[in-house]
C-alpha cells in the first residue's frame, strides 16, 4: 500500500470531463461565428477543414505544441487571411471557441469525488490543455494550476510534474498525481518520482510496455472511497 499523500495533482480533461463533446461542440461555435462574420472562412474552412488546418498549423510548430490556445489563434489567422476575411476577426471567433469549450460536462461522479478529496488534500490542476477553471466555475477547489501554455512544457516531460511539486512545495514522493492517461499522466508522473493513480473510466487494458500505476479505479470517487479506507485521518494541509 502506498503511504498517504499530502497532496494530489490532478488531470483534467478526459479524467473530470470527456473532452471530445467539449471540443465539438466549440468547434460549433466556431462554425457559426464564422457563418454569421465571415462566411468566406466558414466556406472554405468548414469543421473538417479547419480541424485539419488546426492539426497542420501544430506540426508546422513544433515550439508551440504546448500551447493549444495559440495553435487555435494561428489557425484561425491563417484562414481568415487564406479566404480573404479580416485577420482582427481572431480575437472574437477565438472567444467563440473557448467560451463553448468551457462549457463541459462533467463525469456523473467528479464533482462530488473533488470536493471529496479538495476537502482533505491540497490539489494542483495539472493540465496540457487550455480549460479555464474560473469560467467552468472549479478554480476554488484547488490550491494550484499549472498548465502546459504557462509552464513551457508539457506531459509526459518531467519539468512540468517538477514544477507542481515545487507550487506545493512538496516533494515529489509526497504528491500522487491522478489523471487517465498511461503515458502522459502515469509513466510521466512515475518518470518525475510522483507516485500514481489511473483513472480508467473506460476500463482499458493496461499497456504491456509501461510500468503498472500504484493505484488503478474506475471512477474518481473509487479513489477518494479507497483514500478515506486506507488513510481515514488525514487532515487538510
Amino acid at each position: 500500500m502506498i503511504p498517504a499523500p499530502r497532496a494530489l495533482s490532478l488531470d483534467l480533461d478526459d479524467t473530470l470531463w470527456p473532452i471530445w463533446p467539449a471540443i465539438e461542440r466549440a468547434e460549433a461555435a466556431l462554425d457559426a461565428f464564422l457563418r454569421e462574420r465571415c462566411p468566406r472562412t466558414a466556406d472554405k474552412y468548414p469543421i473538417a477543414e479547419m480541424r485539419a488546418l488546426r492539426d497542420r498549423i501544430a506540426n508546422e510548430h513544433p515550439q508551440h505544441a504546448h500551447d493549444f490556445t495559440l495553435q487555435r489563434r494561428l489557425s484561425l489567422a491563417h484562414a481568415l487571411r487564406d479566404s480573404g476575411d479580416d485577420e482582427a476577426h481572431v480575437d472574437a471567433a477565438f472567444d467563440a471557441f473557448y467560451d463553448a469549450r468551457n462549457r463541459i460536462e462533467f463525469y456523473p461522479d467528479a464533482l462530488d469525488a473533488l470536493d471529496r478529496l479538495a476537502s482533505r488534500w491540497p490539489i494542483a490542476a495539472l493540465t496540457n490543455g487550455n480549460a479555464d477553471l474560473a469560467r467552468i466555475g472549479i478554480a476554488h477547489r484547488f490550491v494550484v494550476f499549472v498548465s502546459a501554455r504557462n509552464e513551457g512544457h508539457a506531459k509526459p516531460d518531467a519539468p512540468i510534474f517538477h514544477s507542481t511539486c515545487r507550487q506545493l512545495g512538496l516533494d515529489a514522493a509526497d504528491v500522487l498525481h491522478v489523471g487517465d492517461d498511461p503515458w502522459l499522466d502515469i509513466a510521466g508522473a512515475q518518470g518525475a518520482g510522483l507516485r500514481t493513480c489511473w483513472i480508467n473510466r473506460r476500463n482499458e487494458t493496461w499497456p504491456e510496455n509501461l510500468p503498472a500505476p500504484d493505484l488503478s479505479f474506475t471512477t474518481l470517487a473509487a479513489l477518494a472511497d479507497w483514500l478515506d479506507a486506507h488513510h481515514p485521518h488525514r487532515e487538510s494541509a
